[in-house]
């Protein structure tokens, strides 16, 4: 898949493609319904799946601070794309000059002079440009004009539910893991490079794998239990603190991991961490000895969380002819997509719908 950051890197043997504008953030079921119906029109016409995104998002350039959270960075949402199809992603800076354009310069610069455009696919409430100056009515009569089809997007439920990023951080933010992973359509995760941080860990006898995160609002923060990927595909169980170490104090946001019963060296790995479920919300304990306490306490939950539904799932593991509790052994592989997430609701069956005939219904191209 490639990537272009910006219009002026467009190559001029890439125009012709069929298209979607949205920010993406989740790559979750909605946007992957998107995906498959722009895949489908893609095929119809011999052309090229293309994802318009912008950095940052346009509400993160408004807000700052006071923007809601990603559920992934530009790199994994890229990632996930390209997994769903897409061929190139085309990344446009959101600056004063990209707000300032109307909705037609927009139309006329980015998708028929840039992109060449053949077909689009959007949300029927899609709003871009100065003053939010353009809607679906706006690229239809555009696109009748300059030769190309614009189609909004099918409906897309669960039970009867829309999938939204917005519903999906609040799933995360109360710990209810099942329930994100199935609007997701995988589990949720952290993933990153372990770097040599302050090592406090080791003095107090829980050394952690320690990742930093961007500076931004973050859709997890506290203690949890996780399973912890490895560069090599192993699987283990631990613990997590995510956030900014309020008793010792940190500059930045950070995902601090340790693993039960491992002893190794971590330095310069990138691991994936799945958060399993909430043990509690960061506190700020008054010296080392008591938060040494509270990591034991935090410790024994989550061991006891993952003997729990790791022995109901059967996903245990045999090392030297004997069973091991997983507590303190590897978790298998398989069970990322079998066992995980392990916490709330039970998963129940879904119904979705993907026929357009049904009638448009808001997208969540925007949303997050």
């Amino acid at each position: 898949m490639r990537v272009i950051r910006g219009l002026h890197n467009l190559p001029q043997a890439s125009q012709g493609c069929v298209a979607t504008i949205g920010n993406f953030d989740g790559v979750h079921r909605g946007h992957q319904a998107i995906l498959d119906q722009l895949r489908e029109r893609a095929a119809k016409l011999g052309l090229p799946v293309t994802v318009v995104v912008f950095e940052p998002q346009p509400r993160e350039f408004f807000a700052g601070e006071q923007a809601p959270p990603r559920l992934t960075r530009l790199r994994d949402k890229v990632r996930l794309l390209a997994d769903h199809g897409v061929d190139q992603v085309l990344c446009l800076p959101f600056n004063d000059a990209l707000r300032s354009l109307t909705a037609r310069q927009f139309i006329d610069r980015t998708l028929v002079a840039g992109l060449g455009v053949r077909h689009l696919v959007v949300g029927d409430d899609f709003r871009f440009g100065r003053e939010r100056d353009g809607d679906f009515t706006l690229l239809a009569k555009v696109g009748e004009e300059c030769g190309f089809g614009v189609e909004h997007t099918r409906t897309f439920l669960l039970e009867g539910e829309r999938v939204s990023s917005t519903h999906i951080r609040t799933l995360l933010a109360s710990g209810n893991f099942a329930q994100a992973a199935r609007m997701l359509g995988r589990p949720y995760r952290l993933a990153g490079r372990v770097i040599v941080d302050q090592q406090l860990g080791r003095t107090i006898g829980v050394p952690t794998a320690n990742v930093p995160l961007l500076p931004q609002p973050l859709a997890l923060r506290g203690v949890y239990a996780v399973v912890t990927e490895l560069s090599d595909g192993r699987c283990l169980p631990g613990v997590a603190n995510i956030g900014w170490r309020p008793t010792v104090g940190s500059t930045r946001p950070v995902l601090e991991v340790h693993l039960f019963d491992v002893n190794e060296d971590l330095y310069g790995q990138r691991l994936r961490v799945y958060p399993c479920a909430r043990l509690r919300g960061e506190i700020k304990f008054n010296g080392l000895e008591p938060l040494k306490e509270q990591i034991k306490i935090d410790q024994a939950q989550a061991r006891r969380f993952f003997a729990e539904h790791f022995a109901q799932d059967g996903a245990s593991t045999q090392q030297g002819g004997a069973r091991q509790d997983t507590a303190s052994s590897s978790v298998p592989a398989t069970a990322l997509s079998t066992a995980l997430p392990l916490a709330s609701a039970p998963l129940a069956r879904e119904a979705a719908t993907s026929d357009s005939s049904v009638g448009p219904a808001p997208t969540d191209q925007d949303d997050g």
